[in-house]
C-alpha cells in the first residue's frame, strides 16, 4: 500500500469588515500524510534454490511489519503458496496458511509444510521432490488490506534428452509428447531447461515440444542442415503451434532416481520379450530411457554393450569415449528400433528401492 500525500488548500472569503479598499480573505492550508511506505514487505533471501528428485528442499521466504499506529488494530497473517505454470498466466495453489489453520492442494497434499523457524519465518519445506515440483513459486503475505509478494524458482539436477517414439520422428502432438516423456520415466521439458542443456554442450538437430508449447532445437555446431553452417549457436525456436495437429519430437527432463540401474549379465542374447521377462526374473523391470539418461549423466554409468530399453529402442551409455564405443564423446548411444524379434541384443533392468 503506497503512502499518500494530500495537500488541501481551503479558502474562505468571509464578509469582513473592509479596510478602506482591501477585503480581508482567510486561507487556511492542511497537511495530511499517510504513514510513510507499506506497513508490509516480503522477501526471498535466494531467489533459486537447487536439489534433486526424491529430495527436500526450502523455498526461502520471510515477512517484515513496521509498527502498526495505536487504535490501528492487529490482523491475522496469511501466507498463500502458488505455483506459476509454464506460460506464467495461471497459478496452481499449494499451501495455504493463517492462524492455526493450514492447507495443502493436490499433489502437494502430505508433503509441504512452513518451516516456521521464527515469528517471521514463511518459508515452505517441500519433501520427496518430484520432476513435477521443478519451477517457479510464489510467496505471498497478507495482513488486514496489507499484502507483498516474493518470488522463488525451484531448479532440479538433472539432464534433457531428446525424444522420439518408434513411429520415427515429428510423429508426435503436444499431449502425446507430454505422455511420452512420462512414459520413460521424465516430464517435459521446459526452455530455461532446455537453454542450460545447450551451454553444456547439447546439439540436436530436429525441433522438439517444450513445455509452455513451444517447438525448439539447442544447436552447438552450427551446419546446413539445422540452420545453416554461417549462423551462431543457439537455441533454433520455431514459434507455438497448434498443439492437436502440430507434430514434433520432444525433449524430456529427468533427474536422480530411487533405484538401481543395471545391465543384466544374461549366457545369451535376448529379444524384447525375453529381455522383459529375464529383468522380471531377476525382481527387476526393463529399464526405461530417462533411467539410462539418469544413470550416465548423474552417476557416471558406463557400458559398451547395446541393451533392450521399456519402448522398445536400444541404446548404451558412454561416460568414458573410446574407440568402438562412442569413441568422441560422452553420450547415450541409439541403436535404433529394431524388430523386436531379433535376438542380438543384452537388457538394460531398473529395480526401484522402496
Amino acid at each position: 500500500m503506497k503512502s499518500l500525500l494530500f495537500l488541501v488548500l481551503i479558502s474562505i472569503c468571509c464578509a469582513e469588515p473592509h479596510i478602506g479598499n482591501y477585503t480581508l480573505d482567510h486561507e487556511r492550508i492542511i497537511h495530511i500524510q499517510e504513514d510513510d511506505g507499506p506497513l508490509l514487505s516480503v522477501v526471498a533471501e535466494q531467489s533459486k534454490v537447487f536439489s534433486h528428485r526424491g529430495g527436500n528442499v526450502t523455498l526461502p521466504c520471510k515477512f517484515y511489519r513496521e509498527s502498526i499506529t495505536a487504535g490501528s488494530g492487529t490482523h491475522r497473517i496469511r501466507v498463500k503458496w502458488t505455483k506459476l505454470t509454464s506460460d506464467y498466466l495461471k497459478e496452481v495453489d499449494v499451501f495455504v496458511a493463517m492462524g492455526h489453520h493450514r492447507k495443502s492442494y493436490g499433489n502437494y497434499q502430505d508433503r509441504v509444510f512452513l518451516k516456521e523457524g521464527s515469528s517471521n519465518d514463511a518459508s515452505l519445506v517441500i519433501t520427496a521432490l518430484t520432476l513435477e515440483d521443478y519451477g517457479k513459486y510464489k510467496c505471498e503475505v497478507i495482513e488486514g488490506l496489507e499484502d507483498d509478494t516474493a518470488m522463488v524458482t525451484l531448479d532440479l539436477q538433472g539432464v534433457v534428452f531428446p525424444y522420439f517414439p518408434r513411429l520415427g520422428r515429428y510423429n508426435l502432438n503436444f499431449h502425446e509428447a507430454q505422455q511420452a516423456c512420462l512414459d520413460q520415466d521424465s516430464v517435459i521439458a521446459s526452455f530455461d531447461q532446455l537453454y542450460e542443456a545447450w551451454r553444456s554442450g547439447l546439439d540436436w538437430c530436429n525441433a522438439g515440444w517444450l513445455s509452455d508449447g513451444s517447438v525448439q532445437y539447442p544447436i552447438t555446431k552450427p551446419r546446413e542442415p539445422c540452420g545453416g553452417k554461417n549462423t551462431v549457436p543457439g537455441v533454433r525456436n520455431y514459434g507455438f503451434w497448434d498443439k492437436d495437429k502440430s507434430r514434433y519430437d520432444v525433449f524430456c527432463f529427468t533427474s536422480n532416481f530411487n533405484g538401481r540401474f543395471y545391465y543384466l549379465i544374461h549366457p545369451t542374447k535376448l529379444t524384447y520379450d525375453e529381455a522383459v521377462q529375464a529383468c522380471l526374473k531377476d525382481g527387476s523391470q526393463i529399464a526405461k530411457v530417462g533411467q539410462i539418461f539418469a544413470a550416465w549423466k548423474l552417476l557416471g554409468y558406463d557400458r559398451c554393450d547395446a541393451g533392450w530399453l521399456a519402448d522398445g529402442s536400444v541404446r548404451y551409455p558412454i561416460s568414458r569415449p573410446r574407440k568402438r564405443c562412442s569413441p568422441n564423446e560422452a553420450a547415450v548411444r541409439f541403436v535404433g528400433f529394431p524388430d523386436k524379434k531379433h535376438k542380438l541384443y543384452g537388457v538394460y533392468c531398473f529395480r526401484a528401492y522402496n
